[in-house]
């Protein structure tokens, strides 16, 4: 599963200098509001160094890393849902992404125009909450005509109706759908609809370059992940040795990407296996809590059809034992059946019968 994270945030606060650093594309980054006009679409590779410890074992044709797509909109400014600005016009391009990125300024810089005429993240973030709340009541108040004439028709869309309509209402006081007591067949009842703020949402601090390291205070309930963006899109230029040298200068041990990716997979509940063979060594993300038979159809619905068993070893004992061969001879490559849950860094080979 590729996992998905819209960017958003108001207008020049280094959103789209993130998604250059993050993407190494071109995206449009000026000193002006409303500069991006249109929607930056980007897929990267997850950094995970246990890739190649597992290809100096195997020496595969190729290795395959994890990838999150990453789709940056024009900045929500106050009145976006109105259609104020231009943010408002892509939001439908983030409707069906994993979660979303709002992007705070921290950072100092005369020659950037702040919108609201100073910083003040936890104001900026009301904002964008007030924002995304407007166009999901939109989105909301342009589905109920069809849901009412559904309703008519049996007891389970009549439920579905009942529901949102009381989301409505929940949300008509500035609430985000996610706050909402839903209970889990409610949850179910309003998925069709891709409301914003049923996103989980992560917050990064964009900070000037002496506070990549900072550790900064929680802004309405979340704590920011801190990233120079503009720092990072410095270092995505580099080579690895500048780039580590850079990292220590700033005070970090790895990219904005590698701490992004790890803080979504937390906040989502994923995690990653491998398969390792001469063909390629390849990571592959699950949610945590997945069973073998899950974990297989990952890789092709005919792997979870025709399950029969999984080979597994930890990654720790696959590196300290050379691979296959090792763990055979110490007894440490286990046979696993249906009820087996996976764990972090499993290297897997499946058996299977279609």
């Amino acid at each position: 599963m590729a996992l998905s994270i819209g960017i958003v945030g108001l207008p020049n606060v280094g959103k789209s200098t993130l998604f250059t650093a993050l993407t190494n594309r071109g995206g449009v980054a000026t000193k002006f509001p409303f500069a991006s006009v249109e929607a930056n679409v980007g897929t990267v590779e997850v950094p995970d160094g246990r890739l190649q410890q597992l290809a100096d074992i195997v020496h595969p044709g190729r290795i395959v890393p994890a990838t999150v797509e990453f789709v940056d909109i024009a900045g929500l400014a106050r009145g976006s849902s109105l259609g104020e600005g231009l943010g408002n016009q892509f939001l439908a391009r983030i409707r069906e992404t994993d979660a979303l990125v709002e992007v705070l300024r921290y950072f100092t810089d005369d020659e950037v125009v702040h919108v609201e005429g100073s910083i003040d993240p936890p104001r900026d973030q009301e904002t964008l909450t007030t924002e995304l709340v407007l166009a999901d009541l939109g989105t909301i108040e342009r589905a109920l005509p069809r849901l009412a004439k559904e309703a008519k028709k049996d007891k389970a869309s009549t439920e579905k109706y009942q529901t949102i309509e009381s989301l409505q209402e929940w949300m008509n006081e500035g609430r985000p759908a996610r706050d909402f007591d839903f209970s889990p067949v409610q949850r179910e009842q309003v998925y069709d609809l891709h409301l914003l703020t049923m996103k989980p949402i992560l917050l990064v601090a964009n900070v000037d370059e002496t506070e990549a390291s900072m550790v900064p205070q929680a802004v309405n309930g979340f704590m920011p992940l801190p990233i120079c963006a503009r720092a990072e899109s410095e270092i995505a230029q580099m080579e690895a040795n500048e780039a580590q040298e850079f990292f220590e200068l700033l005070g970090i041990s790895e990219s904005g990407l590698a701490r992004l990716a790890q803080a979504a997979y937390e906040l989502l509940g994923l995690m990653s296996y491998f398969t390792a063979g001469e063909m390629e060594v390849k990571a592959w993300t699950i949610p945590i809590g997945a069973k073998a038979p899950q974990a297989a159809g990952v890789i092709h619905s005919d792997f979870e059809r025709g399950f029969i068993k999984a080979e597994v070893a930890s990654f720790a004992d696959y590196i300290a034992y050379n691979g296959e061969a090792g763990l055979k001879a110490a007894g440490r490559l286990r046979q696993e059946g249906k009820e087996y849950v996976v764990q972090e860094g499993d290297v897997i080979h499946f058996k299977f019968n279609v």
